[in-house]
């Protein structure tokens, strides 16, 4: 063995042993030797296999399922561009292949001295602040051409990351406006001896009278959750923050755990003590794993104030903590039983329901998961008080919503409403003008248009996990939904065939439009397709895979119409197009040398 092959595996050795070899830590000890190798090697697979006593092909399965992580070299510096639409408008397609340029590398691949590698990913949760990317999943905001040839120089000068310029690393809360969770100073401690002055019973009846429903988009009461846990038989119950936010266009949970973490984890302790958990997960998306130490370092000063860990604050026999549980590029993990199946460090996988997770979750026990949001709620709801709460907001959407505002405005950021407020109210606020459309909860949710502005963001009108993006009458609504045809398409997780297939098919089919092959008959293969995705998908990916094109259909059909070239049905694969590359290496483009269409 050599030197180098040597300490490689005593590095591995060493994650192993960190993490007690325990097979539903596969994934972090995964993350951590690809961290500190740069890839997982067949040797580094090896010594996991053995040491968890599981099979090579399931932990190459649970490799390939995220795509942060390589079982092939991807370079010492894995570059990422965010390819959300947002990102698009703010110009990273541009800033992605002047880096191509300056690299010599193509989109996609490896340099030829291994050196680096450039790619895209779904969204890197920036939207305020594009283009945004990611090296070695470390996050970068507000790029620019200037900026981008820095970073060029510093790759071929193989200058370590830790040594670029902190300036590069900078990310801004760009909080807009506050209201009474965002207003509120967590006190560390505070919600919790509430919680002890009432009881847990009582505190649970609080969070039943505050009519708070989960912010993370499906608006499941949080009290009946947590009160079908309590109740739940099982010997051990777990606490799970779903910090997952990997729809586009969302970014509120990044500024939550960046500013507000004490909220977001005493309302985790408060759950724990009205459950009885002894043990909560926080799983953070792997876009944010920039946060990662400055979380781990709120955990451990918790820890400090007894707060966390054993008899805390005090209350004998009350032992409850937390450990973070980092992602690796998966949207699908958003979905909480396939972060359940993550957590226990298989392929991220939804889940057949029921059971639901408040009686069979993490390890088959009884398991309460929450947004970031939620949880920074009950933290507020326990220190106030439910009535208190439930005053505020509309009837059926009490307390307020944090809302991710991007694309074509004048103040991007985070906003806090109370629910009710209607779209124009927002669309003023945030500074946006000649808007042609509003997209409200990501690729998965509505688009609006102008005369729909009056609606209200409210659980009985229009619902949102939070995103908010704006496009004003410059931007091409087709290639907005082509831009969300493509993302279900790369997130779809294979697991059932009608969304494998399905995304695969409304992708081309938008490509098709793109490339002017359209005609009326593929208009009725889109609406073949979502009947197919409604009814046989396995979970809400697919299910929803068809909105954005429906939606910009019937609200934006010019945009359609333009690419409506023929009237009777013309094949996606063009041959004469196909010709183009033979034509320009002989040097004939004549009309001989092409093929004539068939009138």
């Amino acid at each position: 063995m050599s030197t180098a092959t040597g300490m490689q595996a005593a590095r591995v050795n060493e994650i192993v042993a960190r993490y007690q070899a325990k097979p539903a830590s596969l994934l972090q000890i995964l993350r951590e030797v690809q961290e500190c190798c740069d890839w997982i090697s067949p040797e580094s697979v090896g010594i996991v296999s053995r040491a968890l006593q599981l099979p090579r092909l399931k932990i190459e399965a649970v490799a390939t399922f995220y795509s942060f992580l390589y079982l092939q070299p991807r370079g010492r510096y894995r570059v990422l561009f965010s390819d959300n639409i947002t990102d698009h408008m703010a110009g990273s397609r541009e800033l992605l292949e002047q880096m191509c340029k300056r690299l010599w590398i193509e989109k996609g691949k490896v340099s030829e001295d291994g050196l680096v590698s450039v790619d895209t990913t779904s969204c890197t949760g920036m939207c305020d602040q594009g283009p945004g990317m990611l090296v070695n999943n470390i996050a970068l905001a507000g790029l620019s051409a200037e900026r981008v040839d820095a970073i060029c120089d510093l790759i071929t000068d193989q200058v370590p990351i830790a040594a670029w310029p902190s300036a590069f690393f900078a990310v801004e809360d760009n909080i807009r406006r506050r209201d009474i969770l965002l207003k509120a100073e967590a006190v560390p401690g505070a919600a919790l001896q509430a919680a002890f002055a009432r009881g847990a019973e009582a505190t649970l009846r609080e969070i039943l009278q505050s009519k708070l429903r989960g912010r993370g988009g499906a608006g499941f009461s949080a009290g009946t959750k947590w009160e079908s846990c309590r109740n739940a038989q099982g010997d051990t119950r777990y606490v799970v923050c779903n910090a997952d936010e990997g729809e586009p266009g969302t970014f509120k949970d990044r500024v939550l755990l960046h500013s507000h973490a004490d909220a977001v984890i005493e309302g985790m302790t408060v759950c724990a003590y009205v459950i009885g958990a002894r043990r909560g997960f926080l799983y953070l998306r792997g876009e944010y794993r920039y946060l990662l130490d400055a979380l781990l370092a709120v955990l451990a000063r918790r820890r400090g104030q007894r707060l966390l860990g054993e008899d805390i604050a005090g209350r004998e026999g009350f032992d409850f903590d937390i450990e973070i549980h980092l992602g690796a590029g998966a949207y699908v993990c958003g979905e909480e039983s396939a972060l359940i199946e993550s957590l226990e460090g298989k392929r991220g996988t939804p889940r057949n329901r029921p059971p639901y997770p408040v009686t069979h979750g993490y390890l088959d026990q009884p398991t309460v998961v929450n947004n970031v949001e939620t949880f920074a709620a009950c933290r507020l709801i326990a220190e106030r008080g439910g009535e208190w709460y439930a005053r505020h907001g509309t009837p059926e959407s009490s307390g307020t919503k944090l809302l991710s505002v991007s694309g074509d405005c004048g103040r991007p950021g985070i906003y806090e409403f109370p629910f009710g407020v209607t779209v124009r109210e927002v669309l003023n606020e945030c500074g946006a003008r000649n808007t042609q459309a509003v997209q409200i909860s990501g690729p998965s949710g509505i688009c609006l248009a102008p005369d729909e502005f009056s609606r209200r963001i409210a659980f009985e009108d229009i619902p949102t996990a939070g995103a908010f993006m704006i496009f004003d009458r410059r931007r091409d609504m087709f290639e907005v939904a082509r831009n969300f045809v493509d993302f279900f398409k790369h997130e779809s997780c294979g697991f059932c065939t009608p969304c494998r297939v399905g995304t695969s098919l409304l992708s081309n089919l938008m490509a098709k439009l793109h490339g002017g092959r359209g005609s009326p008959y593929d208009f009725a293969e889109i609406e073949k397709l979502n009947i197919y995705l409604q009814t046989l998908s396995h979970c809400g990916l697919g299910h929803s895979a068809c909105n954005p094109v429906l939606h910009t259909i019937a609200k934006f059909r010019p945009a359609y119409a333009s690419r409506l070239v023929h009237h009777e049905f013309v094949p996606a694969f063009d041959l004469d197009r196909a010709l183009s590359t033979a034509r320009q290496m002989t040097g004939r483009d004549d009309s001989g040398a092409h093929l004539k269409e068939d009138t």
